[in-house]
């Protein structure tokens, strides 16, 4: 009995010593970090001068300079739509004619 006794408390004072050398806290999984929050702890987490609410966004009748933006607009992508298969097409025929 004394030698199971002793046994027991030897094994005791082994863990007890291997455990202090393991990290305490130990986690595995995948965690990441709190997530940041605009503003100043709003109740949407949002600083309301300069973060419009998606149906705000597009009033394009409350645009200043409206006729010119949207001119602009339509002329550059019917420019581009345009200029780049002409510009395809060129590059194209540049390329089996000189090979």
């Amino acid at each position: 009995m004394a030698l199971n006794n002793g046994l027991r408390s030897c094994a005791s004072k082994l863990l007890t010593s291997t455990e202090s050398l393991l990290p305490m806290s130990v986690s595995r999984g995948i965690h990441s970090t709190g997530m940041k929050r605009m503003g100043g702890g709003h109740a949407h987490g949002h600083d309301e001068p300069f973060y419009l609410h998606a149906k705000h966004m597009y009033n394009l009748d409350r645009m200043k300079h409206q006729k010119l933006k949207m001119t602009l607009g339509v002329l550059s992508a019917f420019s581009i739509g345009v200029a780049v298969p002409v510009w395809a097409v060129i590059f194209q025929q540049k390329k089996t004619a000189s090979a």
